[in-house]
């Protein structure tokens, strides 16, 4: 009942915001594609494949993460700090696993919606990548861990200062630093291992593989899986402490 509650107000809010959510989805990554694909052209070659091509899966997880993490922190930190809405959940006889379990798909689901725009506007641009199932698998962990990071994120913080510093020093370095825009051959070997530990990487490594090569690593599919878990456990954890 949690979830189902949860996911028909946000999709109320969805319906009557349509617009701008569709529009903030596809703004940034349509200047990633303009300026990047276009700019660069089909004259760089990064990994054997032209560069509108490598950059596609990049955007996506991208996209994806910063979506479904926003959408989450955004939304609990306006009605914890604003609204003052959020304690009535807190204070109600509901079951912590189910509404941290609610907003996480919440979250997800808007992660998603980004992404199939991002697929639609690389169509627009001539670019056909290959997706299948496991390539949607992937969006899905990604959705999921990235909003399960966003609730633990927003429940821990205590003002919009808080938030602005933890989306600086953590989500901006993931969202340059994991490969998204760029080979990770390059790189130091000791930056590259830090690199590897975290999660956006190895979305961005296994959209690129299948998308590019048809090639699943399911090690790192099984990482993101774990970090899923993890987060989804911090966030009941932060729940429960919340309210004492």
């Amino acid at each position: 009942m949690e979830v189902a509650t949860i996911l028909w107000r946000e999709f109320i809010f969805f319906k009557r915001k349509a617009f701008r959510i569709t529009a903030g989805a596809v703004m940034s990554p349509l200047l990633y594609l303009i300026a990047f694909g276009w700019g660069l052209g089909d004259g760089v070659i990064v990994d054997g494949h032209t560069y509108i091509y490598f950059i596609i899966p990049g955007i996506i997880a991208l996209s994806t993460m910063n979506t479904s993490f926003n959408a989450v922190a955004i939304r609990i930190t306006v009605a914890k700090l604003h609204e003052r809405s959020f304690e009535y959940y807190m204070t109600s006889p509901v079951r912590m696993y189910l509404l941290t379990l609610g907003y996480i798909i919440a979250g997800a689901l808007r992660g998603l919606y980004a992404g199939f725009l991002i697929l639609m506007v690389s169509y627009l641009f001539g670019v056909h990548i290959n997706v299948n199932f496991m390539f949607l698998l992937v969006c899905i962990l990604n959705s999921m861990l990235f909003s399960a990071f966003g609730y633990v994120a927003a429940m821990v913080i205590d003002n919009h200062y808080d938030m602005n510093r933890f989306t600086t020093f953590v989500i901006t370095p993931m969202s340059f630093l994991c490969g998204t825009f760029f080979s990770l051959d390059k790189m130091p070997a000791a930056v590259e291992k830090i690199i590897m530990i975290l999660p956006l990487t190895h979305v961005t490594q296994s959209l690129r593989s299948i998308a590019l090569t048809d090639t699943v690593n399911y090690s790192s599919v099984l990482i993101l899986l774990i970090y899923f878990i993890l987060f989804f456990l911090m966030g009941i954890y932060v729940s429960y402490k919340e309210i004492k």
